[in-house]
This record gives C-alpha cells, structure tokens and sequence, in this order.
C-alpha cells in the first residue's frame, strides 16, 4: 500500500523525504500523462503501469497490504504473501529501486503539469 511504498522509498533514498517523489515530473504524484521528464519520473510512469497492471489482476494496489524486508538499503519481498501483496511489493520495489538510481532534479519538482505534461 501507500504507507509500505514511503518506507520502501525511505529505505532505499534515505537521503530524501519521501514527499519530494509525490509530486515530481508527469507521473510521480497525481495521475500520470504526456512524456516523462527525466528517468526518474520513467520510473513513476512505469509504477503507475505496474500497478494499473494490478488492479487488472482484481487487487487494489493503493490499499493491498504485503509483508517486506529492509536492510541496509536493500528491499525483498516476503515469501507469504498473497498473489495481490507479491504483485504490489514487486511494483514497489522496483519503484524505489528505480528511484535510488536515479537523478533528482529539483527543476523538476511541483512543475506546471498543464504545460509540461501532454
């Protein structure tokens, strides 16, 4: 869900508040549309696809609960969970991941979606 994502983002950019992924580029945050900005919001363009993926499969992927480790920085998803947890921690992990790898550029923060997202 929600909540377990910000703590996988914490786990792998502890550097960053997880908030400054909530509304970055055309897809971090609200909804997503247009080309991607940069590889960052790539990586949120293919977490909304992941988890519309999800929601095909009958899961809710903004409520599903999954079990998950974190250490020292790295993620892995748990054995048990349900088929709905396995496909939601898998779309989170690869997300924040994703996220750990890529630049952040400040620019690209809270920008004008109307103009730059179409």
């Amino acid at each position: 869900n929600l909540y377990q994502f910000k703590n996988m983002i914490h786990c792998t950019v502890p550097s960053r508040p997880w908030w400054h992924f909530a509304d970055y580029g055309c897809y971090c945050g609200r909804g997503g549309k247009g080309t991607p900005v940069d590889d960052l919001d790539r990586c949120c363009q293919v977490h909304d696809n992941c988890y519309e993926k999800a929601g095909k499969m009958g899961c809710w992927p903004y409520l599903t609960l999954y079990k998950y480790k974190c250490s020292q920085g790295k993620l892995t998803c748990s054995g048990g969970n349900s088929k709905c947890g396995a496909a939601v921690c898998n779309c989170d992990l690869v997300a924040a991941n994703c996220f750990a790898g890529a630049r952040y550029i400040d620019a690209n923060y809270n920008i004008n979606f109307k103009k730059r997202c179409q």
